[in-house]
């Protein structure tokens, strides 16, 4: 797992023109909607594609609920739409099941994963590989940020007035950066009872993403929330033996009603900030796991593809 996180600033770097190749097909196309079928951390990367979409496009934009198709059966009537399937592996079924019923119902679908060959790219009609080498640990890391890369290259193409990443990907300098901080940080983490990841807008992604890290290599009990939802109900237990990793504006009174507030490394102001900020979630995992005596490469019940219909 560390060897994967220190690998990103190089495949990020490498491989942020070949999506746009990959996604050409969809230039000049327009769509009424978005839908976007995935699971776990690619499920994570489809929240930071919902704000991309209808921030930068005004496309109104619906995370697909799998089971209506493949267990309920339902046909359901989209208008104009585009179907985006993510899937690392590319062999989880039920989002390969997702684009084979919107391409028959006549719509467009786009499968963005890490392996050729898989089902994802034999159902997709744009497929989109994100060549980040093999992922051996079974918490995905590189192909987390790559697929938040790839996501924004789709936004480009299809005319959302977003910069050229090129130049504000992360560097080496920031991967130093993150693991110092998230060392510095670790402590809280590691020591309290409940823990919360917040985030709003582009941070609302990699807030989840920090908590399913801390959960399936840490074994700690992680729950995330808007930090506007938070508000609603959550907060009250923000108290003592809790802590927060928060990513942008902490609420207000978090730390006097007794919470360790954990702020993240922001990363620059502009879209691509989770693709930045989310090194220092992987990393407050990769180190809660090493201090629990826990192997981060081998999640305890998990396995690395995970099958589910």
């Amino acid at each position: 797992m560390e060897s994967e996180i220190r690998s990103q600033p190089q495949i990020l770097s490498d491989h942020a023109s070949s999506y746009l190749t990959d996604l050409n097909p969809l230039a000049g196309h327009d769509f009424e909607l978005v839908l976007i079928a995935a699971r776990g951390t690619s499920d994570n990367a489809a929240l930071y594609a919902r704000y991309l979409i209808e921030v930068h496009l005004g496309i109104p934009v619906v995370l697909a609920a799998p089971s209506v198709i493949t267990r309920f059966g339902s046909k359901m009537r989209y208008p104009k739409c585009l179907a985006i399937g993510i899937s690392q592996s590319g062999a989880a079924p039920d989002v390969a099941e997702v684009l084979s019923f919107m391409a028959q119902a006549g719509h467009t679908t786009v499968g963005i994963t890490n392996t050729a060959g898989s089902r994802l790219t034999e159902v997709a009609q744009v497929p989109v590989l994100l060549r980040a080498g093999e992922e051996k640990a079974v918490a995905a890391t590189k192909t987390y940020t790559t697929s938040l890369l790839a996501l924004y290259q789709l936004v480009r193409t299809l005319g959302g007035d977003l910069a050229d990443p090129a130049k504000d990907l992360p560097t080496e300098g920031w991967l130093e950066r993150t693991h110092q901080a998230a060392q510095e940080a670790m402590g809280p983490i590691v020591r309290q009872r409940i823990l919360f990841a917040l985030g709003r807008g582009y941070g609302f992604a990699t807030a989840h993403e920090t908590a399913l890290k801390l959960m399936e290599c840490a074994l700690l009990p992680a729950k995330a929330y808007s930090t506007a939802d938070f508000q609603h109900g959550p907060k009250a237990l923000a108290a003592h033996e809790s802590a927060a990793i928060v990513y942008g504006e902490v609420p207000e009174g978090l730390a006097e009603q007794g919470c360790i507030v954990v702020p993240a490394v922001a990363g620059p102001a502009s879209p691509l900030a989770p693709i930045h900020e989310i090194f220092f979630g992987q990393w407050l995992a990769l180190l809660a796991s090493r201090a629990r005596g826990l192997d981060p490469d081998q999640p305890r019940n998990l396995s690395k593809v995970t099958l589910t219909l």
